[in-house]
């Protein structure tokens, strides 16, 4: 090689740089993911300190059913960690954290993918893990408060009682009908089972004390009778394209990200790679 061409490759190679524009936007990307990180892992670590679970950890492992809390935790590592390492990765051109955002998302993604396919296929058997999910909760609506606040909220939201019918509460110990309970709450369902009466300014949440010791057929005058799990397969195919628009925004966002580390990565590689030539 002579000496002119030495000369214009070691020009070219010498002012070359990571593109600005892909090494900011992806941090602006992460940066948004690693903030909201940081809000999920403060709210979930601020409920379970109010719960005293931070003093004793024990309070977790000795729940029957789910703690919601823990859902709020686990997504705030997730997003924590992913936007740490894209906002460090991109800021310090670091391909091992980059890749490992990328590989990441990548992972997410394609598990998202799996896991509304699998469930469009398996239907039956989504429908009675479902099921089996909700009465495990229902057994334990007493013994979490944010647990308790979600089924309410569930239910209120579907118009629905139970997994597939107000009988489901004779799952949970304070509700249930047999003759060995002293509960005040025997016989009854959750305020939120309740058709709301528009005349009432004040929640009523003794509404449902008692009311399936009524005839069967008087029940749908004062609580829901659907299930939960009916409730919620009547609303999806109603609520479809909603869903689908989420899902599909929610692909795009990703999609976007690893667009954004692969082609950084690349422009990192290619300027190292002539720095080295």
């Amino acid at each position: 090689m002579d000496s002119a061409s030495q000369k214009m490759h070691y020009y070219r190679y010498s002012n070359a740089k990571v593109s600005c524009w892909y090494k900011y936007l992806l941090f602006s990307y992460n940066i948004i993911f690693w903030l909201a990180g940081v809000v999920f892992l403060g709210v979930g670590l601020w409920a379970w300190s109010e719960k005293g679970v931070l003093s004793d950890l024990t309070k977790v492992t000795r729940m029957h059913g789910i703690d919601p809390v823990v859902l709020v935790l686990m997504v705030g590592v997730v997003m924590f960690t992913l936007g740490f390492a894209g906002c460090v990765g991109a800021l310090r051109e670091n391909i091992c954290l980059l890749n490992f955002f990328c590989g990441t998302i990548v992972l997410i993604f394609f598990l998202e993918l799996a896991v509304a396919v699998l469930a469009f296929l398996f239907q039956d058997w989504v429908r009675d893990r479902f099921r089996e999910f909700f009465e495990s909760n229902i057994k334990s609506y007493r013994d979490d408060i944010d647990l308790q606040n979600l089924i309410d909220s569930l239910q209120k939201a579907n118009q629905c009682c139970g997994a597939y019918g107000p009988e489901d509460w004779d799952l949970n110990v304070y509700f249930n009908c047999s003759g060995a309970s002293y509960s005040r709450e025997k016989c009854g369902v959750p305020f939120s089972c309740c058709v709301p009466d528009p005349a009432q300014k004040v929640v009523n949440t003794q509404c449902g004390y008692d009311v399936r010791i009524q005839l069967k057929s008087k029940w749908d005058e004062s609580i829901f009778t659907k299930g939960c799990i009916q409730a919620l397969e009547s609303w999806l195919p109603r609520n479809i394209y909603i869903v689908a628009g989420v899902f599909i925004a929610i692909s795009l966002l990703q999609i976007f990200g690893i667009f954004l580390a692969r082609t950084l990565i690349s422009d990192i590689e290619a300027v190292k790679a002539g720095h080295h030539f």
